[in-house]
């Protein structure tokens, strides 16, 4: 009886992406489709794995390795359950702030700003309801992630992009129209 509330948040999120498709937003179906198939990994991890239980697909290269972590990445801040917890939503009310200055901006800032605000709240939503993130991607060489942490780097990529290659172009576009 546990899981169903999980099982309708996991139906709701994906009616939600049906309709962020319908009417076509991308950053809406970016949102939606990270954090949806973040948590429904993680259900599968955590319905048929027991915790550090490990799996190879490709030996010694690439595991799933359902590991429950109580920090932040890396494991870093280990068991500071409520500074991560105020932390991520100070992160979401920052970026909810001041996205309507990102849709003025070239689309990799938006993009990029949008895959790490999807990765932090898959991320919250874990550990609000556990108090860890559950990570199983392992590749061995590097510490167990999920599909919001690389949401959250690619994300970060796309920014970086962005503010290095793609900065003074909007600038200079400003410029022209002024």
């Amino acid at each position: 009886m546990k899981k169903l509330p999980g099982l309708l948040k996991n139906i709701l999120l994906i009616v939600e992406l049906i309709f962020a498709i319908i009417f076509y937003n991308r950053e809406k179906i970016l949102f939606l489709g990270v954090v949806s198939l973040d948590q429904i990994t993680k259900a599968m991890v955590m319905r048929t794995f027991v915790p550090g239980e490990s799996v190879p697909i490709l030996q010694d290269i690439f595991h799933l390795t359902y590991v429950l972590n109580p920090g932040a990445a890396f494991g870093i801040l280990s068991n500071q359950r409520m500074f991560l917890l105020v932390t991520g939503v100070a992160l979401i009310l920052v970026t909810i702030y001041f996205y309507p200055l990102l849709k003025k901006s070239d689309a990799f800032l938006r993009l990029g700003a949008t895959a790490i605000l999807s990765g932090a709240v898959a991320n919250l939503i874990d550990r609000v309801q556990t108090g860890y993130v559950v990570d199983f991607f392992d590749f061995r060489i590097w510490p167990v992630f999920n599909i919001a942490d690389i949401a959250i780097v690619l994300g970060m990529g796309f920014m970086i992009y962005s503010i290095l290659f793609k900065w003074d172009d909007s600038r200079k576009v400003e410029r022209i129209r002024e």
